[in-house]
């Protein structure tokens, strides 16, 4: 087989692929999730087979201690975190009253030393905002109950996610096998070289910022409902959860506590105090978390990962979110490996390549990896 019918095969393979992600993206969310929790736990039922229990009894030990854990943190969790969010509901109507007082307290300055062409044009470029802010969020909470939080759907995750899950635990090495003996013989030493430094970059950001974000959420939740806050415990937990996105839960998290501290307390001090608490977080994780559970394994630049999540929810909703991350790291070990064949090619040298260039190309790689 030539080179060209080769590469008409993958892209051929690749847009069945995506087709049948996007059509099926209604009934893949248990499936994925998993996938996702299963390569989560598949080093602990390794450790296990180490110590000498069978593959079968390992799955079960680390399957049934993983579900028990879920279960005691939704018994002793949800009641508390639906009492809070109900609380929220109640008391948001009072909420956007008194950030609307605010508001308004705080256009009345601006009007006063504004001219009233301008004045008009800022009025309007505001209400701009707030109707795509608004319609925004619609839209963002609808594709949520048609991606996955419907009652169905929730019930199926729960229901078929541990089922998948454990299947997939006791027979993971036995997939790796077959699939490692699917793969195009010619081209297997450089496959399986991708395919491990794909899954040194997944193992970095599912396992090690998984284990990020639970204990940032942990850190959150009790630092703002300690602090006095209220809805302490329900926005803690959401930035915990939400700084698998650079930048984006602590961000949210700080914003949203903030503005209810200062609605909630008379006075500065709580206020500082709940900024406090994020900042601590956000220092936790750069100096002591990721360096020790991440480290430079991951190699997706933040802006590779917001991009990537966002694509992916926009195309196949709440699936397309899962998926993102792998996708990335496939797409960025792909490109890195690219880069790496180019830059050792006439290519990139012109028809006077020379021979042997000691160091250089390696130089030039690790470069690109770097980048």
């Amino acid at each position: 087989m030539t080179a060209g019918k080769q590469i008409r095969f993958w892209v051929i393979g690749l847009i069945i692929f995506l087709i049948s992600v996007y059509f099926l993206r209604s009934v893949l969310l248990p499936f994925v999730a998993g996938m996702a929790v299963a390569y989560f736990l598949d080093p602990l039922c390794d450790r296990l087979e180490k110590v000498g229990l069978s593959r079968t009894l390992a799955t079960v030990v680390v399957t049934f201690t993983f579900l028990m854990v879920v279960f005691l943190a939704l018994v002793l969790l949800v009641p508390v975190i639906v009492g809070q969010i109900a609380d929220l509901l109640h008391s948001l109507p009072g909420l956007l009253e008194a950030a609307r007082g605010q508001l308004d307290k705080f256009l009345l300055i601006i009007e006063a030393r504004v001219d009233p062409v301008n004045m008009a044009k800022l009025e309007a470029i505001f209400g701009d905002g707030l109707k795509s802010s608004a319609k925004w969020l619609s839209s963002l909470a609808a594709g949520l109950l048609d991606g996955g939080v419907a009652f169905a759907n929730l019930m199926s995750l729960l229901v078929i996610t541990p089922v998948v899950t454990f299947y997939l635990l006791r027979d993971w090495d036995r997939i790796v096998d077959q699939i490692d003996g699917y793969l195009p013989r010619a081209n297997l030493e450089v496959i399986r070289k991708l395919a491990g430094q794909v899954d040194t970059t997944l193992a970095g950001f599912i396992r090690g910022q998984g284990t990020v974000c639970l204990i940032l959420g942990i850190f959150y939740a009790l630092g703002l409902s300690l602090s006095g806050l209220k809805f302490g415990l329900v926005l803690g937990m959401i930035a915990g959860l939400l700084s698998f996105i650079p930048f984006v839960g602590a961000g949210i998290g700080l914003v949203l506590s903030v503005g209810l501290a200062f609605f909630q307390f008379d006075s500065w001090t709580p206020v500082i105090i709940v900024a406090v608490v994020f900042f601590a977080g956000q220092f936790l994780e750069g100096n002591v978390l990721t360096p020790k559970l991440v480290g430079e394994k991951v190699g997706l630049h933040p802006v590779w990962v917001i991009f990537g999540l966002l694509a992916g929810g926009a195309l196949f909703g709440f699936v397309g979110i899962l998926l993102a991350v792998p996708v990335a790291a496939v797409i960025g070990v792909g490109v890195r490996f690219a880069l790496s064949q180019y830059m050792d090619s006439t290519y990139y040298y012109g028809i006077n390549r020379p021979a042997a260039i000691p160091n250089e190309t390696s130089d030039k790689s690790e470069t690109s990896e770097n980048a």
